[in-house]
C-alpha cells in the first residue's frame, strides 16, 4: 500500500468527519472509522510514516486524531511464546 494512497483516503475521511460541529467528536470518529475499516497493515504504515514526518499532505484534524487514538488503531502484536 503507498502511503499517498493512505493519506489521500484518510484525508476524505477527514473531510466527512470535518462536518461535526463538536471537534472531539470528529476526531473519535476519524480514528473509529480508520479502525473499523482499515486493515492492520495499512494503520501500521500511516501510524509509522506519521511519526518519521512522511505525511505532510495529511489534514490537521486526521493528523490530530490519529495521534490522539494511535494506541487504539496501532494493531496488536502476539506474545511470544516462551
Amino acid at each position: 500500500m503507498d502511503i499517498d494512497n493512505l493519506v489521500r483516503m484518510a484525508n476524505q475521511i477527514g473531510t466527512f468527519f470535518s462536518a461535526y460541529p463538536d471537534p472531539e467528536e470528529a476526531k473519535a470518529s476519524i480514528a473509529n472509522h480508520i479502525q473499523k475499516f482499515w486493515e492492520p497493515r495499512m494503520r501500521s504504515l500511516m501510524l509509522d510514516c506519521m511519526a518519521n514526518g512522511q505525511t505532510p499532505e495529511l489534514m490537521p484534524l486526521v493528523h490530530e486524531a490519529l495521534t490522539l487514538h494511535a494506541a487504539t488503531l496501532r494493531p496488536k502484536t502476539p506474545a511470544s511464546s516462551a
